[in-house]
């Protein structure tokens, strides 16, 4: 019987037996539709997956890279290397540190396989170049002006990356690569070198309170008081004596001379620091004095004037005992006291006016909380302090510095480290102005020497090796460009784009 035809509220005829036949036709469409799309939205999601997979290794490669570059940075500014004269007439040297196989290229390699780009280590390129242009593997053939600004470049590559979808269409195997860039500056002679003409200063960030006169105490070896030649040259910032030296002598440079940082305030006295020449204008002068006095330790002895403490200091660690000039050796004096080539009275700081810290412990109880050493007794081996590996007179190059046991850092005693407490930067001031008993001097720095603190004594005596000394100009014909922050006088940075 045939199915009876049913009219619509419009009055249309249809027939009800040729829709169910059309429905028929339609089955599984929508079933297909959405098969055809759950593949497509499978295919975006993996290609998203492996987008992600590819792009955070690339960030961890871009970090890796970055770290990697400014270990080796900063292993070439506690080296001394910057220090010396230029590559080309140093190259045993300079290929110790940043050579093939020098410490600062296995830094950046270390600190590549410690950082894994998707758990796997990245293999790292690592180079060095001038600003002047070229650039080599081994920086001994490098011209003069990289010894005055080292950039030292690594490219991180992580090959065969674990894309977990694009194999399927042959495109396994990928890699990535980041490339970083850092330098380590030392202004001295940046004038001569550089192409801009001027001397670009430096200002450490971190400053311990006390003013050395710029007289190397070991050059020439024999020097007494003025005899003794310059630090840096006042003009131009270049550095008198460069090269490095074994055994704490001064024989092949300032580079690795030890000797002894005595206050020029006279022990037994109260109240203000009394000059060891008496209340008479007086140069503090290097290698003058000498034994039997007791107090004293044997020539050769750099004297230091007090730097002025203003500003509170902040970030003391929690052996302080609250007094301020201590506070200003244990953390870091107000960096603006020292600005390197700004001419009085920008820095009155060679302050004569504040309580004698030579006639007290407060030079030892500082130099003792801020390195760790527990002996002040001790003056032939670590007791607690970060160490050199040939203690106070270090004869090997480069210089090793090892943690002691009471480096904040646990599990490192004895282990091989390039950051320090016991690292300290100092600046150097024109000492052609004489200072005064009972007078806040007005001085020019010229220059900041940084050394490493071996041993303070019970009199407030620091014996330090130098580990590196920068020059700038002292400002007089204009020359002076913007500081550049760092904590240390050779600072580094990393430089983008590479």
């Amino acid at each position: 019987m045939k199915a009876p035809a049913i009219r619509g509220k419009s009055g249309e005829r249809f027939d009800r037996s040729a829709s169910r036949s059309a429905r028929a036709r339609e089955r599984g469409v929508t079933m297909l539709l959405v098969a055809v799309s759950m593949v497509a939205i499978i295919a975006m999601a993996a290609l998203s997956i492996d987008m992600v997979t590819l792009y955070l290794a690339r960030e961890e490669a871009q970090r890796t890279a970055d770290g990697a570059a400014l270990a080796a940075a900063r292993v070439i500014s506690i080296s001394g290397i910057t220090g010396t004269a230029n590559p080309s007439t140093d190259t045993a040297s300079w290929a110790l540190i940043c050579g093939a196989a020098g410490t600062a290229t296995q830094a950046a390699q270390a600190v590549a396989i410690q950082n894994s780009v998707s758990n796997i280590a990245a293999t790292a390129i690592v180079t060095y170049s001038a600003p002047t242009g070229g650039s080599s593997s081994d920086c001994s053939t490098l011209p003069q002006p990289f010894a005055i600004n080292p950039m030292v470049t690594v490219q991180v590559t992580r090959a065969s990356m674990p894309t977990f979808f694009s194999r399927i269409w042959g495109n396994s195997g990928k890699s990535v690569s980041a490339t970083a860039t850092a330098e380590a500056f030392n202004p001295s002679d940046s004038e001569t070198v550089g192409s801009s003409g001027q001397i670009t200063p430096v200002l450490p960030s971190c400053v311990k309170p006390f003013i050395v006169p710029n007289q190397d105490p070991l050059n020439p070896p024999s020097c007494t008081g003025t005899g003794c030649n310059s630090f840096v040259n006042a003009s131009t910032g270049q550095i008198t004596h460069a090269g490095i030296s074994l055994n704490g002598t001064g024989t092949n440079g300032t580079i690795g001379e030890t000797f002894w940082l005595m206050a020029d305030c006279a022990h037994g006295t109260t109240g203000h620091c009394r000059l060891h020449g008496g209340a008479t204008p007086q140069q503090p002068a290097a290698n003058y004095y000498s034994p039997p006095t007791t107090y004293l330790e044997p020539t050769p002895n750099l004297l230091f004037a007090p730097g002025q403490v203003g500003t509170p200091t902040v970030a003391v660690p929690s052996c302080t005992t609250g007094d301020a000039y201590e506070e200003a050796i244990e953390g870091c004096d107000e960096s603006t006291n020292y600005q390197c080539g700004q001419p009085p009275p920008n820095n009155e700081v060679a302050d004569l006016t504040q309580r004698n810290p030579a006639a007290s412990d407060a030079i030892t109880t500082a130099v003792q909380c801020l390195t760790g050493q527990t002996d002040a007794t001790n003056l032939t081996s670590a007791s607690g302090q970060d160490y050199l590996n040939t203690f106070k007179a270090p004869s090997a190059y480069p210089y090793q510095i090892l943690a002691g046991s009471s480096n904040p850092l646990s599990g490192l005693s004895g282990k091989s480290i390039t950051s320090s407490n016991s690292i300290i930067s100092l600046p150097i001031y024109d000492n052609t102005v004489n200072l005064t008993t009972n007078t806040a001097t007005n001085v020019t720095f010229i220059g900041f020497l940084q050394v490493f603190i071996n041993a303070v004594d019970t009199n407030g005596n620091i014996n330090v090796t130098v580990l590196n000394v920068t020059g700038c100009s002292n400002g007089a014909a204009g020359n002076v460009g913007s500081p550049v922050l760092g904590t240390s006088p050779v600072p580094i940075r990393l430089i983008t784009p590479p």
